[in-house]
């Protein structure tokens, strides 16, 4: 035994001997990081974790990303709304927040951090979920996110049969009790959607419009919420379009809110200033979720895609060779109407179900009839000036009455005087504690608006006599103008009617 411990080398040779080998290995890894290029490193290293993996490792992971192709992977979705239900007290992080302004002693909402492991259990299946983001070096690309689910082999066709299946089912139930609504808003530095609670006070039932016209509203929505077979068996995407448009402050906002809240759709308001080319629309539609609302608002500032084709060949057929100056640039097109109606009515406007898509827009006249025409703007809803009914309910609403001796006269003015909801609004506001002297004001607001019309009459009369032209034939031309607005306001319901598109049978 003595003779055996004799022949074991000593504790310094055996350390000179470690540090030889160590310093042998440093030199053959630096080596091979100078000689061998990094993929090619990372393929090697891959391809030896694999090989171990295959044959030492019991585990399988299942990858979902948030992309599946051109579009937003549903099932990544349903993962992120189920996940935050199944934090546990093995879950060593979480991200928690609030976007309600309105409610700071709310609960934070649950969010799941990169690199943060969850642990689910599921009819004896214990499995393990982390969310990996790889982040992008180009600021308009954005982030790659994927989760990793990781079991057993042996249980690897349940999990996708059983759980995976149960996860969309979870998904569906808490969405379908969803509470609060969000609005959505195009973040191009980030390009992705950013949220926020959406709490609007609008409802059908305090809209000041014509009762006729509220109610089909509300029927067509309806109608349209329940016919998803009808759609499938015609061969059109389940989908409605509808154009609110007439002057500023005659509530389209207001009635988007109000078809918000009574459908329970998010909003997606998508300004078309933040998205760079039709590419990017794209991506950005098909990101959006089902049972939502897309809005553009203004859509006749959006010049590239709202003009007119016809009226714009015409124009720069006139103004010749200065008509090149206004071309869109060939290499950034922008926007454009054919991108455009591509998703609204195009072969990628089946990519999603059940949306509703709203254009406002104070000219009608500037848009172009291929955005207009029955399939795209299915339903076209002139918001005017405010009538006696209108005036009614907001009297209802501010005031708190339903009737009163000063209606008759507010409704003669409000015949020959055009004045927006807003406005109404607005002079009921002042004292609406004091509804005969909110009345009364608004009385006085209408008859100086009348007032003012008479003497733009007068002085555009007056001014055609100073330059020597027919005044009083131009007086009169003028008069006869607002008689036929008048006339037109009476009429316009009927005119409406014959305007809206209907479901096709």
């Amino acid at each position: 035994m003595a003779s055996l411990l004799k022949e074991l080398p000593s504790m310094s040779t055996l350390l000179a001997a470690y540090a030889s080998f160590s310093a042998m290995a440093m030199l053959i890894r630096t080596v091979l990081n100078e000689m061998i290029p990094k993929p090619l490193q990372k393929f090697i290293t891959s391809k030896f974790s694999d090989l171990i993996s295959n044959h030492f490792s019991t585990n399988f992971t299942f990858i979902i990303e948030e992309r599946w192709h051109a579009v937003y992977n549903e099932t990544f979705r349903a993962i992120e709304v189920y996940l935050p239900t199944r934090i546990g007290p093995r879950t060593d992080k979480l991200v928690i927040g609030s976007n309600d302004p309105n409610n700071l002693t709310a609960l934070p909402k649950r969010s799941i951090p990169a690199d943060c492991k969850i642990i689910d259990e599921f009819e004896g299946m214990t499995l393990e979920w982390t969310l990996h983001v790889r982040e992008s070096d180009k600021y308009y690309i954005p982030d790659r996110k994927c989760f990793h689910l990781t079991c057993k082999k042996r249980v690897r066709e349940k999990v996708e049969e059983k759980y995976l299946r149960h996860i969309a089912e979870t998904a569906q139930k808490i969405l379908s009790k969803r509470e609060k609504l969000n609005i959505h808003t195009y973040n191009q530095d980030r390009s992705r959607w950013e949220s926020a609670i959406f709490k609007h006070p609008a409802r059908f039932d305090t809209l000041a419009m014509e009762p006729e016209l509220k109610q089909f509203i509300m029927d067509d929505l309806d109608s349209f919420v329940g016919r998803k077979d009808f759609f499938e068996n015609v061969g059109r995407a389940w989908k409605r379009g509808y154009l609110l448009y007439g002057p500023p402050g005659t509530g389209k906002s207001s009635l988007v809110a109000a078809i918000a809240n009574h459908m329970s759709y998010h909003v997606y308001d998508l300004q078309f200033q933040s998205v760079r080319n039709d590419a990017e629309l794209r991506r950005i539609l098909t990101s959006t979720t089902n049972r939502s609302i897309l809005l553009i608002e203004d859509i006749d500032c959006s010049t590239k895609i709202s003009e007119d084709r016809g009226k714009v060949k015409d124009e720069k057929q006139k103004e010749g060779e200065d008509g090149r100056l206004n071309r869109p640039s060939s290499i950034d097109p922008g926007v454009t109407l054919s991108g455009l109606l591509n998703f609204i009515d195009g072969l990628w406007s089946s990519c999603g179900n059940e949306r509703i898509i709203i254009f406002t827009t104070n000219h009608k006249d500037k848009l172009d009839p291929a955005l207009l025409r029955p399939g795209r703007m299915d339903v076209h809803i002139h918001m005017g000036y405010c009538t006696p009914p209108g005036f009614r309910k907001l009297a209802a609403t501010y005031l708190g009455i339903k009737d009163d001796k000063l209606f008759t006269c507010i409704d003669d003015l409000l015949k020959s005087v055009e004045v927006t909801p807003a406005e109404v609004a607005q002079q009921l506001m002042i004292k609406s504690d004091e509804p005969e002297a909110a009345l009364q004001c608004l009385i006085d607001f209408l008859n100086m608006k009348k007032d003012k019309v008479g003497e733009d009459v007068t002085q555009a009369g007056e001014n055609e006599k100073k330059d020597g032209g027919d005044g009083v034939t131009q007086a009169k031309e003028a008069k006869d103008e607002n008689e036929k607005k008048d006339a037109g306001k009476q009429s316009r319901k009927h005119d409406e009617t014959e305007t809206r598109s209907i479901y096709l049978t």
